[in-house]
């Protein structure tokens, strides 16, 4: 069979008419698996009108997750496990054991999950607990050991001496720049009359750090990361970590950031949204401002009061907190975003724009070390663009 005609009858699906092409063993399998999906598809009224379907066995079901993960790569089944979510509205059936056991697990399913919690049986909470804990498992792998290196060579960076005591100390860029006028052009040197060096590592508190996470529905993904970079921070000694979470109530989970799995599902996913309320919290928990990041993670739709929202993010900036607004940490791109609440927090200094969560150390070390933060973010978008 010509290769390129098998794979249009794959992408096209349906029968045999359209391409001339039969399937057979394999692929009629991972077809009939595509097909239970997407066959029918589409926008509006012709959505409903679906050939496929999945039906309302959970055992169904399952088998289909099976099957779907041994003929497809794992970044294949979670957008599938996704589509089936959404397409076919199989949330109830995520609440069967047999059903979580069968599932990829990956963030959007997370999230799916957490926006069940509270009316999840108990049988199916075990495995729900086991399939989130796997999903941090992984995230804590890929991303503790970056955050904790960006951070901790921040906090280093940040402590400057003038009298270092090592050749290794000097912070060489620094020490240039102080002395340029000293500069000898007949022998193209600079004699450096004062050194700057990075400051021994200190063991007490440097930073405070306060991040503040939106858990509207369309904020799962970034729930579910913030969490887990929570827990990473938290760890580290000379930070202090508070992590709160908000819709129209406010809920510190601060003393379960040594257990991400927990503090997961201490939110609840959904609801209305009070960003004033929750920041009128946070500025409490600030002890520090002159050492102090809030960092909001935040679609800015807010239901609460906006003039005293964006007044209490300049209170905070007046006393020299820094302020960051992320629209979202998470892979899935330009999100949805209340376009004039971001353009008055611009205004008035305070950067909002989309973070991936493989860049989030290298921005948490940018603020330590108070760096402008706008800037960092164009370059990066520039570095990302091309």
């Amino acid at each position: 069979m010509d290769e390129r005609l098998r794979r249009w009858r794959m992408v096209l699906g349906g029968d045999a008419d359209g391409t001339g092409c039969s399937l057979a063993g394999t692929d009629a399998q991972m077809d009939g698996a595509l097909a239970a999906l997407y066959n029918g598809a589409g926008a509006g009224a012709g959505a409903a009108e679906r050939s496929g379907g999945l039906g309302a066995s959970a055992p169904r079901v399952a088998r289909w997750l099976g099957d779907i993960r041994s003929y497809f790569p794992s970044t294949v089944v979670q957008v599938m496990q996704k589509d089936a979510v959404e397409r076919l509205n199989l949330t109830r059936l995520l609440m069967e054991p047999e059903m979580l056991e069968a599932v990829e697990p990956d963030v959007h399913m997370v999230g799916t999950l957490l926006s069940l919690n509270r009316v999840m049986p108990e049988k199916a909470r075990e495995s729900a607990r086991a399939l989130v804990g796997k999903v941090v498992s992984e995230l804590e792998r890929r991303l503790v050991q970056k955050t904790k290196a960006a951070v901790t060579g921040a906090l280093d960076r940040s402590a400057r001496t003038h009298r270092p005591r090592r050749v290794a100390d000097i912070d060489w860029d620094r020490t240039i720049r102080a002395n340029l006028r000293n500069y000898l052009p007949e022998r193209n040197t600079v004699i450096p009359s004062r050194l700057v060096g990075y400051g021994r590592r200190q063991r007490a508190v440097q930073r405070e750090v306060v991040l503040c996470i939106d858990q509207s529905g369309s904020m799962a993904a970034s729930v579910v990361y913030s969490s887990v970079f929570g827990a990473v921070l938290a760890s580290m000694r000379s930070l202090k970590t508070s992590l709160v979470v908000f819709d129209t109530a406010v809920v510190d989970l601060t003393d379960q950031l040594h257990d991400p799995v927990e503090l997961l599902f201490g939110t609840q996913l959904g609801g209305g949204t009070d960003i004033n309320r929750a920041i009128a919290y946070c500025q409490g928990l600030i002890t520090r401002p002159n050492d102090s990041i809030f960092i909001l993670i935040s679609d800015l739709y807010e239901g609460g009061v906006r003039q005293e929202m964006l007044r209490r993010v300049a209170q905070m900036t007046a006393a020299g907190v820094q302020v960051i607004v992320l629209l979202a940490l998470s892979d899935e791109g330009a999100p949805f975003y209340d376009h004039d609440n971001a353009a008055a927090l611009a205004a008035m200094g305070v950067p909002a724009f989309a973070c991936t969560p493989d860049a989030f150390p290298d921005l948490m070390a940018a603020a330590i070390e108070r760096r402008d933060i706008g800037q960092w973010a164009e370059r990066r978008l520039e570095r990302t663009a091309t």
